[in-house]
């Protein structure tokens, strides 16, 4: 019998011990669930998807004995909303408080909202997250030498080991459950992305103390040789060796894997590569032969790796689904004069799509999107349409939950990632920097835009035009031959479309 997910039921699960809500709750089938999310990896910075300068043999696994799907999308084209999406089960342009958030951002999901691991929880599962957060903390006043609440632990997860935003952002400290690991209260942390704090030096001012230089932006406080947006003091016992970040979380992803073996539980790794400032631990430094954003690949496919050895150990392989996908589209030069533009060389990052991190093409939002399940989920390439918002829809149908409010744009799309099913969405509004496309299986439809074509600091086209922009993309992938000239009435129905998929919602 499916439960139902109602204030009640909430109540009683924030009541309950974990075995009450357990016994209370059978769902149809109850796999461990881990979503490992990496962060501005393209749809081209595989060798699962065709790349053939870089070889990343563990995201290959991954692909080799699950699915791979080619028509995989975050549903935004930078992390913050894309992030937001996945949890909530939301479209993010719908909160105007869902773009790059700062490192002191208040967070950005209500506690009182549907999540996927607010309803995971309901289900019996454990629920962890490891990683990168992003999504605000705290309610905007926050003295960062107490508990930072509310946060992730107030919107379905057990525990929680994260940056507070990216690693290119201040603090630079890992708060576990709400508290800053390591930090002693002798050396209280204070955080201003206002004004410096007297006599420190910073990137801008103080080149000469940078071990990264920056190449726009990224030039306030500096901590392990490198500067960072904002500014921070203090705290130093509790600050992060940039290098040793991917080992660190491994090692707490792997710790939480142990520590629930024998009970469901719901991991959601959120792995910083390859974001800016790419920082590899020296043992994959020099690697890929691609500078410092190849080799966080590299490490990023190491933790993948990690987390596969793990499972195998544990005996815990036929009973974990797997999600392996990327926030948004890729990016080269994000900040820091890192190589990776000179050392590109022939590898094209989002592979064969137009645009990247920032764009409205495909590019911008189509990733990797690879699910595995040993002994349920038949290995295989599906083109079906999938997203990242509908894994609440779709993880509560397989664990027995009915959604009877919110996540109300989180569809069920369970069949088509168990690969038993051909068909996915049939549409999917997607956005970047609060501009919106929408996408069906086989058009992509971009409205007319104010704003440049190209982002010049990063090189990539924004999509942005004032005039319609219609793409075939089954003859077109590289959306190169702009058919809206042609196909008047296929752009009006793409026009009422979008409408109607945005009926209600005024663009700020």
């Amino acid at each position: 019998m499916k439960s139902t997910i109602t204030l009640m039921v909430g109540l009683l699960a924030c009541l309950l011990p974990s075995s009450s809500v357990l016994a209370a709750t059978p769902g149809p089938s109850r796999p461990n669930i881990i979503v490992i999310l990496m962060d501005d990896l393209g749809y081209g910075d595989t060798s699962a998807y065709g790349a053939t300068t870089i070889q990343t043999p563990n995201m290959d696994r991954l692909a080799a004995e699950g699915v791979r799907f080619t028509q995989g999308y975050a549903t935004s084209a930078t992390c913050t909303p894309s992030r937001y999406a996945l949890l909530t089960g939301r479209y993010p342009w719908k909160n105007q408080n869902a773009h790059i958030l700062p490192g002191d951002a208040p967070l950005i999901i209500d506690p009182g909202m549907t999540t996927l691991p607010g309803m995971l929880k309901l289900a019996g599962y454990h629920t962890g997250a490891v990683g990168k957060w992003h999504l605000g903390m705290g309610n905007g006043n926050v003295n960062w030498n107490l508990t930072v609440s509310p946060g992730a632990n107030q919107v379905g997860f057990d525990y929680s080991f994260l940056l507070a935003a990216t690693q290119d952002r201040v603090p630079t400290v890992i708060l576990e459950n709400g508290r800053i690991a390591g930090l002693e209260p002798e050396d209280p942390i204070e955080v201003s992305y206002k004004k410096n704090f007297p006599g420190l030096p910073t990137g801008r001012a103080n080149p000469e103390l940078l071990k990264m230089h920056p190449s726009h932006g990224h030039d306030m406080s500096i901590h392990n040789g490198i500067s960072r947006i904002g500014y921070q003091r203090g705290g130093k016992a509790a600050l992060w060796v940039d290098e040793d970040l991917a080992d660190v979380f491994t090692s707490k992803a792997k710790q939480f894997i142990n520590e629930h073996k024998d009970a469901p539980f719901f991991l959601y790794f959120a792995l910083h590569e390859p974001h800016v400032p790419r920082t590899p631990n020296a043992r994959f430094v020099g690697k890929s032969g691609m500078g410092p954003r190849g080799d966080a690949i590299l490490e990023g496919d190491w933790c993948v790796g990690e987390i596969l050895a793990e499972l195998q150990l544990l005996k815990l392989d036929q009973n974990t689904l797997i999600i392996f996908t990327s926030d948004n589209g890729p990016v080269v030069d994000d900040g820091y004069k890192d190589e990776a533009v000179e050392k590109l060389g022939k590898h094209t990052p989002a592979g064969m799509l137009r645009g990247g991190k920032y764009s409205l093409f495909d590019g911008g939002t189509r990733v990797p999107f690879i699910v595995r399940w040993p002994g349920t989920v038949k290995p295989g390439v599906s083109d079906a349409l999938v997203c990242q918002m509908d894994f609440l829809a779709s993880f509560a149908t397989l664990t027995g939950q009915t959604i009877t409010q919110g996540a109300e744009d989180s569809q069920d799309v369970l069949p088509a990632l168990l690969g038993k099913s051909p068909h996915g969405r049939d549409e999917l509004v997607l956005e970047a920097s609060g501009n919106t496309a929408i996408r069906t299986t086989q058009w992509f439809f971009i409205p007319p835009h104010p704003g440049k074509p190209v982002q010049s600091d990063v090189n990539i086209e924004t999509g942005l035009l004032m005039t319609d922009q219609l793409y075939s993309l089954s003859s077109d992938l590289s959306q190169k031959k702009n058919l809206a000239g042609e196909n008047p009435e296929i752009v009006a129905q793409m026009k009422a479309r979008l409408k109607k998929a945005k009926e209600g919602f005024q663009e700020p």
